[in-house]
């Protein structure tokens, strides 16, 4: 039964949604003083980027299954009741996969806001490339690309040279420029003066600087550089491996920290929230109707809305579509290493595809499945072609890179969404959809962005080391 008297007054900001950006901005505006809402029409937090059970999977994308034949069919323990749920709730999948960057602007977020303390990070144990028919470890440093089987022994050499300059460079530093003005020089120009060959440009801009097409031959090379870096410093802050970061219990556990958060400083959050519409007044949102029965409707007031694009199907447009398939595993993928957990890219001139193919693996190690168990989701973004095409047909050769598949199950394609306006002038602050990447850098970028556009100053970051648990 909704309980009005906690929604009495005005607040400060209603937000619609539990995703991570969500519940992100709630812990960062309760923390402040603010007083906050959080309304979600789900019975589980995460919204769109929530983990879910092996049940609730099958019943989200195949129709509802008994429970114990799921536990038959998966080689679960036979027998109790019990025993057969704690196993089923071992599995938390994640509808939209993603590894967080070891040294990237959501660690910061996590830092700065102290959520770390409500969560367990464990890193991921590779990071792997497919290139010529064979998955091949993803080197991260001049000194591992001259060990690396990707490239000949000349190759090598200017990779690493290439390397060797990214690593020196300094913007604020002439003298590390080597007469490349790198803020103006697309990054191909810089690829020509080391004369890195084609195959080394594509490890570089899509298994490093994990861009998705190869749109990032033409961009300024201080851009490209920059998330060479970026993977770098992850993977030495991370003492090797991979640069990969994931939560223990599947991604969901973020907006969950988040939302513990906001507790802490008073926000206030309902699931299942009888949410019915946002409120107007001139063109400007005030408020929110919850329905309380068939007859009565709640008004809540606020002074701005923030919220993901469900709730505001005529403010959003769209701007792209992602398919993702999960694949369950009785083994690590081969050619890995045995890897408990890692991340293989295809890029899409391997692939044949518009854009890389991404598979993030995760095990027991997580805590996402039971042990002996694994899970490879598979995800691209899509092109006008390709969203309709069959999905199977799409990622055949990639599920045949994962050895014996026990279970593939398609989730439908995910219609990205980005706000029409900056949200100004309405008091509406919508997020964007969670892209096609592989990592949660644009979601991160998108967290300050709306902070900025809400309160009209910079959220200020503490520096820090990522609190890893192993």
């Amino acid at each position: 039964e909704l309980d009005l008297s906690l929604l009495q007054g005005e607040f400060d900001c209603v937000i619609l949604g539990t995703g991570l950006i969500e519940c992100t901005l709630s812990g960062v505006l309760s923390k402040e003083g603010l007083r906050v809402l959080v309304l979600d029409k789900n019975e589980y937090y995460g919204g769109g980027c929530a983990s879910l059970s092996l049940s609730q999977l099958y019943q989200q994308f195949k129709g509802a299954t008994d429970n114990g034949e799921l536990v038959k069919q998966f080689g679960g323990p036979q027998g109790k009741d019990l025993e057969q749920r704690r196993w089923l709730n071992q599995w938390n999948i994640d509808l939209i996969p993603k590894f967080i960057m070891g040294s990237g602007l959501l660690v910061r977020i996590l830092i700065h806001t102290g959520v770390t303390k409500y969560l367990e990070f464990q890193k991921a144990a590779g990071s792997y490339v497919f290139k010529a028919g064979k998955i091949h470890k993803v080197p991260s440093s001049a000194s591992e690309a001259l060990a690396s089987s990707l490239m000949g022994f000349f190759e090598k050499r200017r990779c690493a040279k290439l390397l060797q300059f990214i690593e020196k460079y300094d913007p604020e530093k002439p003298q590390t420029h080597e007469g490349l003005n790198c803020a103006k020089l697309p990054f191909k120009a810089v690829c020509d003066k080391f004369g890195v060959d084609e195959n080394t440009r594509s490890f570089l801009g899509h298994a490093v600087a994990l861009y998705s097409d190869d749109g990032y031959l033409d961009k300024p090379a201080i851009e490209v550089i920059e998330r060479v870096v970026l993977y770098r410093n992850s993977f030495f802050n991370l003492q090797g491996g991979s640069p990969y970061l994931y939560p223990r219990h599947g991604l969901s556990e973020l907006p969950q920290g988040f939302a513990r958060q906001g507790a802490v400083y008073g926000a206030t959050t309902m699931l299942r929230a009888p949410y019915k519409e946002v409120v107007y007044t001139d063109g400007v949102a005030t408020g929110i109707k919850l329905k309380v029965n068939e007859s009565e409707d709640f008004e809540v007031k606020c002074k701005y809305i923030l919220g993901d694009p469900s709730y505001f199907p005529d403010k959003v447009q769209e701007v792209g579509k992602v398919l993702r398939v999960v694949c369950i595993l009785d083994q690590a993928i081969p050619n890995t290493n045995n890897a408990h957990s890692a991340q293989i890219i295809i890029p899409q001139k391997e692939s044949g595809r518009s854009h890389d193919i991404y598979v993030i693996c995760l095990s027991s190690m997580h805590c996402v499945a039971p042990e002996g168990k694994y899970l490879a989701i598979i995800s691209m973004e899509l092109d006008e072609t390709e969203a309709k095409a069959d999905p199977l047909k799409l990622f055949n050769g990639v599920i045949k890179l994962l050895g014996q598949v026990r279970e593939t199950i398609v989730m439908p394609a995910s219609t990205l969404y980005a706000p029409k306006s900056d949200g100004k002038d309405d008091n509406c602050f919508i997020s964007e959809s969670y892209s096609g990447a592989s990592h949660f850098q644009d979601a991160a970028r998108n967290i300050l962005n709306l902070y900025q556009r809400i309160t009209g100053k910079e959220l200020e970051l503490t520096n820090g080391e990522p609190q890893e648990q192993e």
